[in-house]
């Protein structure tokens, strides 16, 4: 990043590359990075709407005689689907907090939809299976939006998660590009018009989400080194935290350190500090709280009234010594 600072560049010809770059590394026909997944959500949901054609791409968000609808399972209602709203389309929700079926969400399709979106998880639970609601999709010849943000571990999930849908958001945050970073991967001929949308288009909706160059190119390395790491090995030194931790506690009576291993997330793992409250005085939250409090300031969760829970990903070389002496002198009682 601080070597792209170093030079100014066509940021057009920067994009293109660097699109080209992502799509390359995860089988997919085109890229584009955005100002995080929220800003690829946005771009999205415009160019579903207007295509290419240019008279469509500037009226937004005026979306008079525009397909404007983007149909959506309410089960996989989040914090962030107001993005699918915010360039004037409509979200749609169909089903209940419960499930969807197949039949509900191909009846909810009409002539106002521009799209289907989808919330790509581990677990989808009863919601509609993603394949199949790509089909549903394609039977109306309509695109599929997916926000696929965090679903980047393991790799061939990663790939497989880029390869689903004709539009597939992701925040480069979770394999450590800049917080402010992220992409869209698809289908070329709707990335050609998401970046009709971006910030250097002719009249762009996205005008205010800016990437510099210095992201760009901390984010093509980021997905680089995110592609070649050796993730057994990571998760091997997490666990060397977490033995560390757990030889900091293990003379405590009522403390006992569990390490649990999560198999689609790029944090990999996390350790439960499991304690007596009898003896220690005070529950989890209340430990929790008083490590928030503390000097050094130390975050952690929560998991019933005895169990704390520790992320070794954020941590930096011996800050694990740091959070055991602290707990060592709360649950000591």
């Amino acid at each position: 990043m601080r070597q792209a600072d170093e030079s100014y560049v066509e940021m057009e010809e920067l994009l293109e590359k660097s699109g080209q770059f992502i799509a390359e590394q995860l089988g997919v026909e085109d890229a584009y990075i955005t100002a995080g997944c929220y800003a690829a959500l946005v771009l999205a949901s415009a160019t579903v709407m207007t295509g290419s054609d240019p008279d469509k791409c500037a009226q937004l968000p005026d979306t008079t005689g525009l397909k404007d609808e983007i149909v959506f399972q309410k089960m996989q209602h989040y914090g962030y689907d107001r993005a699918f709203t915010i360039p004037g389309s409509k979200l749609i929700s169909v089903g209940d907090e419960n499930g969807c079926t197949a039949e509900t969400l191909n009846d909810a399709i009409g002539e106002n939809t521009a799209a289907v979106a989808y919330l790509i998880q581990p677990d989808q639970g009863n919601a509609v299976p993603l394949a199949e609601a790509v089909g549903i999709a394609h039977s109306h010849n309509l695109p599929l939006i997916a926000d696929a943000a965090s679903q980047i571990y393991p790799l061939d999930y990663f790939r497989r998660n880029a390869q689903s849908a004709d539009l597939v958001c992701f925040g480069g945050k979770y394999f450590n590009a800049p917080h402010s970073t992220g992409f869209v991967c698809g289908r070329k001929d709707l990335i050609e018009t998401v970046r009709t949308h971006g910030f250097i288009g002719p009249r762009p909706v996205g005008r205010g989400m800016k990437v510099d160059r210095q992201e760009i190119i901390g984010l093509v390395t980021a997905i680089d080194i995110w592609l070649s790491t050796n993730h057994e090995v990571r998760s091997k030194e997490q666990d060397g935290r977490y033995a560390v931790l757990a030889e900091g506690l293990e003379n405590l009576d009522g403390v006992s350190c569990e390490v649990h291993y999560q198999e689609k997330s790029h944090t990999l793992s996390n350790l439960h500090v499991a304690f007596d409250t009898a003896i220690s005085g005070k529950d989890a939250a209340q430990v929790a709280q008083e490590l928030d409090v503390g000097t050094p300031r130390i975050k952690v969760n929560t998991h019933g009234k005895e169990t704390i829970v520790i992320s070794a990903y954020t941590l930096n070389a011996g800050e694990e010594d740091i959070i055991a002496n602290a707990l060592r002198h709360l649950l000591r009682g």
